[in-house]
């Protein structure tokens, strides 16, 4: 398969594995990396050694390219970008942060720039910037997001009518069907994350990669709009911070509550009563878990069988 996006990345197949906390170490990152997609270190989970320990296993376990996962709200943001240099990762996601803060630092590095937003305004931002690509999540799409709630089916479009660089579509994305209706409306590729949580390779835990299983639709929910838009399964966390929102809370209610530490206890050591559960909408479409080696083969095989279908229409 050949595109802009293909052609970027020097990869076989335009699938980007979303870069999530708890759920992309090096393992899974190399896994959709060897099997022709894009693999994603997610960072925002990783103390600064951790997380070149998982850089250098992911160089030894692939020689396809793969990309590390900024969000660029955390602390040590210098820390780590120095050590993506000194690793030489070729490739850099960023979110949650103004893009030019450090496009200019990572692009001196020979380092391909990607930069992810929720709406046409900040791909255009993104874009003077001077990122390589953008990925435009739409409010679907599990963990943090945007303010805006716009669906994937809206925002791709109106993304696509505003940018020139390549786009990559993300939310509510999960199979081949999905995969082309993007690329339909204008995407270059897409990103899925949700689908990878639920894979052999993946870092969550097993309760909740098991738990994901059974969710359906309206089973998940975009909460905490006044931290940081979140979408999450309903359980006993949720519904302790639905009784707290009763109370009219303010936003140090909220912070006191959340506490810390909520989402690895949740996906990473698999509380399902007190833990934070990120997922997607897609959700209700994902029936087990894989290695994602057969995750990719069959999205392409559906993605090549959609064209065919709709050949006929």
């Amino acid at each position: 398969m050949k595109n802009k996006l293909v052609d970027l990345f020097k990869i076989q197949y335009p699938i980007v594995q979303g870069g999530m906390i708890w759920n992309s170490g090096y393992k899974l990152a190399s896994a959709v990396s060897n099997a022709g997609g894009l693999g994603l270190i997610g960072a925002g989970s990783m103390y600064p050694e951790v997380l070149r320990e998982h850089i250098q296993k992911c160089k030894k376990a692939t020689d396809k390219p793969f990309g590390v996962n900024v969000p660029m709200l955390y602390p040590n943001i210098e820390e780590i970008m120095n050590i993506i240099v000194e690793e030489g990762v070729k490739i850099v996601f960023t979110s949650a942060g103004n893009p030019k803060t450090w496009t200019p630092f990572l692009k001196q590095h020979g380092i391909t720039v990607v930069h992810v937003v929720s709406s046409s305004k900040f791909a255009l931002k993104a874009q003077e910037a001077g990122v390589d690509a953008i990925v435009a999540e739409g409010f679907e799409a599990g963990g943090h997001n945007g303010r805006e709630e716009t669906t994937t089916l809206t925002l791709i479009p109106m993304v696509r009518e505003k940018i020139t660089v390549p786009l990559i579509a993300a939310g509510g994305i999960a199979t081949g069907r999905g995969m082309l209706a993007a690329m339909v409306l204008g995407a270059d590729g897409v990103q899925m994350g949700t689908r990878f949580i639920a894979s052999k390779e993946s870092s969550a835990h097993d309760n909740f990669k098991n738990l994901l299983l059974d969710v359906q639709e309206g089973d998940t929910v975009l909460t905490l709009k006044e931290l940081a838009p979140v979408r999450l399964i309903k359980n006993e966390f949720y519904a302790g911070l639905q009784a707290l929102y009763a109370k009219n809370p303010s936003v140090e209610d909220l912070k006191e509550y959340l506490g810390r530490a909520r989402a690895k206890k949740g996906m990473f050591e698999g509380d399902l009563v007190e833990g934070e559960l990120e997922v997607g909408q897609i959700s209700g479409l994902i029936h087990k878990i894989e290695p994602v080696s057969d995750i990719v083969k069959n999205i392409i095989a559906e993605f090549d069988q959609a064209k065919r279908d709709i050949a006929q229409l």
